[in-house]
């Protein structure tokens, strides 16, 4: 018998509860996936507590990385025995088990240098990595680039790809313990919050200019902060919002900023074309596969561990890619 993470209610932590499973046989266009990693992103909450609304009771997690053990009629892009990866969002929700039936659009063949574990820890982190360093915005070398939670997951991947871009990296973190990271994986100057203006502080190591792009998946706390930070038709990537939704934004005040832009995006919409989604995941595992990135895995957990997951995610406990071992 399978095991299933589900919520049946919205809430803290607590609503999650690891219950039997029987995955059956795929029908069109699906396959059934035996996992052996599954990620665990902050996303993941926003499903448990309702900021992303679903029909309960409900499956939660949106990536994995397995194994094919069947496939449905039409499907082509996967066979029996293939080693693949997926994230999503509704198409792929219910990915904290052991075994499933799931669309097999979104499965990614897995390179041979790519295990299990590193892939479950980076397909949605990486991709999004991929898209913001190479699709968002025309970064060129010697840019500054202002990253907030760069001891994260998403961080230290656009940290180390922003330096194969000659990028100088300002990561902003919570703790001295996280800076050491941010800066062991690219960072090239840390600002720790509640130390002084963010702003301010990115002015003077910029020499007053700012930066091409901040990138903020902190939200409401750091938002003004990230916006005063930008140079001259610069642009602010709000990427999550871990500390709350960012407040309503006056435009005119995007032109009294210095004609800035603003910008909130979704990975779905980077990776809905499928030669583009081929060309993103090559890039980033022909990285990662060469030691160019490296993908730390910093917390492992069962899953019938996934309440204490979820609180050490929220109260900012862990660093780096977490995941759950099937």
């Amino acid at each position: 018998m399978g095991q299933a993470v589900r919520f049946h209610e919205t809430g803290g932590p607590e609503v999650l509860r690891c219950e039997e499973a029987i995955a059956g046989g795929p029908g069109p266009g699906q396959a059934r996936v035996r996992h052996v990693a599954v990620g665990l992103n902050f996303a993941d909450t926003y499903f448990r507590t309702g900021i992303y609304p679903v029909p309960l009771p409900s499956g939660i997690g949106v990536e994995a990385s397995g194994v094919v053990e069947a496939v449905g009629e039409g499907v082509t892009n996967v066979a029996p025995g293939d080693r693949v990866t997926y994230t999503g969002f509704l198409d792929t929700l219910g990915a904290y088990c052991t075994e499933r039936i799931v669309l097999a659009a979104p499965l990614i063949r897995l390179p041979e240098g790519i295990s299990h574990e590193t892939a479950a820890a980076m397909t949605m982190r990486g991709l999004t990595a991929a898209y913001l360093m190479r699709r968002i915005w025309p970064l060129k070398a010697g840019d500054s680039i202002l990253l907030h939670a760069a001891a994260g997951g998403v961080g230290l991947i656009v940290s180390q790809w922003a330096k194969l871009l000659g990028l100088t990296v300002i990561g902003a973190v919570s703790t001295e313990a996280k800076g050491e990271i941010a800066r062991a994986h690219g960072a090239d100057h840390i600002l720790i919050y509640g130390r002084g203006d963010v702003a301010r502080r990115v002015r003077d190591l910029t020499g007053g200019a700012g930066v091409s792009v901040a990138y903020d998946g902190v939200g409401k706390d750091t938002f003004a902060g990230s916006l005063g930070s930008l140079k001259r038709r610069g642009l602010l990537v709000c990427l999550g919002a871990a500390s709350g939704p960012v407040p309503p934004l006056d435009v005119a005040l995007l032109g009294a900023k210095g004609s800035v832009f603003v910008t909130r995006p979704a990975l779905a919409d980077y990776i809905a074309d499928p030669e583009e989604k081929r060309a993103l995941a090559g890039e980033l595992f022909d990285h990662v596969a060469a030691g160019r990135i490296r993908v730390e895995i910093n917390q492992r957990y069962r899953l019938e561990d996934a309440a204490q997951a979820h609180r050490d995610l929220e109260s900012r406990k862990t660093t780096g890619s977490s995941i759950f071992v099937v």
